[in-house]
């Protein structure tokens, strides 16, 4: 594994409204896993350009669901940085599965994804997170942040000056 320095700087997630009013949980992707976390480890999952941020929440329809767009002030670290992807000389061999298709092994075949034991490596190996490439928006980055593993260094803080995002869920509720 290839460690990066701690990442400090802006980053980005589009949430959905409904979720807006947790930015920085992780219990989302903690409640039903997400590309390098497994169900039960809260994760948030950021890029650093807004681009990446807008394109990764699209996925790959050509129409963007409603969302809110969210900055954050990151200080984190260490990370795995696997933003040159795969190469055989720097990384194991299950590496190489880190863009599987996870959704379809999980949801579809029960089967775990390797991209989870991967997430579950980074972690053992004291990494808070793990930096990546996108496969929806050309040259961005992402990164998948563990928010269990932060220590008293760590934080996180999504940026609403104004107050603006929900404070809880009772907007949604009927």
């Amino acid at each position: 594994m290839i460690f990066a320095p701690d990442f400090e700087g802006v980053a980005y997630r589009m949430h959905n409204p409904k979720w807006a009013y947790e930015p920085a949980s992780g219990a989302g992707a903690g409640a039903h896993g997400g590309r390098a976390n497994r169900p039960g480890v809260d994760a948030l999952y950021l890029s650093t350009s807004t681009e990446t941020a807008i394109n990764e929440y699209r996925q790959l329809s050509s129409l963007l669901p409603p969302g809110t767009l969210v900055s954050y002030e990151v200080k984190v670290g260490p990370l795995i940085d696997f933003t040159k992807g795969y190469d055989a000389g720097n990384w194991g061999a299950m590496w190489g599965d880190f863009f599987c298709d996870w959704r379809e092994l999980w949801f579809y075949k029960k089967i775990e994804p390797p991209s989870w034991v991967l997430g579950d490596m980074a972690i053992a190996a004291g990494a808070k997170g793990i930096l990546f490439t996108s496969r929806l928006a050309a040259a961005g980055v992402n990164m998948v942040l563990y928010t269990g593993q932060f220590g008293s260094a760590d934080a996180v803080r999504h940026y609403d000056p104004a107050s603006l995002l929900p404070k809880n869920a009772d907007s949604w509720k009927k």
